[in-house]
């Protein structure tokens, strides 16, 4: 009797919610979206188009300077660069940590998840504290006789590209190590089973099922490493410039909406671009 008075209550809870319901959920956070990202999105690209009047001359001052194609450029190859070594730097953590259980699985977990507590802006200046010519290796360099002078570390293209590694690597873990925990540990086993060693059925289980996980992070990590502004601003410094410090300066310094606009205009277009192109040749979840 008691089970049977239970479970009206059970399938009430588990029961899905109506059309009007699901929407009128919904609505709250497509009026954030619409109100604080589309609407300034929208403004700012038609500030570049018609300002001060229908024109694309905004669009064909980039086109036509190799300043700020050379700038886009190699902000895509950094954002490439960037996400290549999260893979290769996070995947063995993302590893380690879906084979760790209790303490040791706490422990590797923290230290994944503290950097996203910490603000973008206090770890791109530790990086300047450790790469400076005065700073920690400098330092460790020297004491320990390797070089006899301070080597430039900071503001290189290298700088930028290791701390933005270190700030984005938690975004290409996480989504792997989801990956991984969801593979039953019984397949690693049949492989075993059949005659496979560990690196046989590594490549032939792990790796393939766990490609949604690499999937997802590239696509974040990638996408957040075009848009990046503080740390390349900090650590690269002026000489180093990317699309998204570009286009702050035009907006702080020189006050060139409309430019501004159509900078973020044409990087939008080559995110979206990118991103169908990830979706296009590195979405694997339909071959799994």
């Amino acid at each position: 009797m008691a089970a049977s008075a239970t479970t009206p209550s059970d399938r009430s809870f588990a029961g899905q919610l109506s059309r009007p319901v699901s929407l009128a959920l919904a609505l709250p956070l497509v009026l954030l979206l619409g109100l604080a990202f589309l609407l300034p999105v929208a403004k700012l690209l038609i500030g570049s188009a018609f300002t001060p009047g229908p024109t694309a001359e905004h669009y064909l001052r980039i086109a036509q300077e190799p300043l700020f194609l050379r700038i886009l450029l190699r902000t895509v190859q950094t954002a490439a660069i960037v996400t290549i070594l999260a893979i290769l730097l996070g995947y063995p953590v993302a590893l380690v940590m879906s084979r760790l259980d209790g303490r040791a699985a706490m422990l590797v977990a923290a230290c994944v998840l503290i950097p996203l507590w910490t603000s973008v802006l206090v770890r791109s200046y530790a990086w300047i504290v450790l790469l400076q010519r005065t700073g920690v290796v400098n330092n460790a360099l020297m004491s320990w006789g390797l070089i006899d002078q301070p080597l430039r570390l900071i503001y290189t293209d290298g700088a930028v590209v290791i701390a933005m590694t270190h700030v984005l690597m938690p975004y290409m873990i996480l989504p792997i190590f989801s990956a991984l925990r969801s593979i039953p540990p019984e397949l690693d086993r049949a492989a075993r089973n059949l005659g496979a060693g560990p690196w046989r059925s590594f490549i032939a289980v792990t790796l393939p099922l766990s490609l949604p996980g690499i999937y997802a992070g590239c696509i974040m990590v990638f996408i957040l490493s075009l848009g990046f502004y503080v740390t390349p601003a900090l650590v690269g410094g002026p000489q180093n410039l990317t699309i998204a410090t570009l286009i702050g300066q035009q907006v702080t310094e020189l006050l060139n909406w409309p430019f501004a606009g159509a900078l973020a205009g044409v990087l939008l277009g080559v995110t979206l671009g990118l991103v169908a192109l990830f979706r296009r040749f590195l979405n694997f979840g339909k071959a799994i």
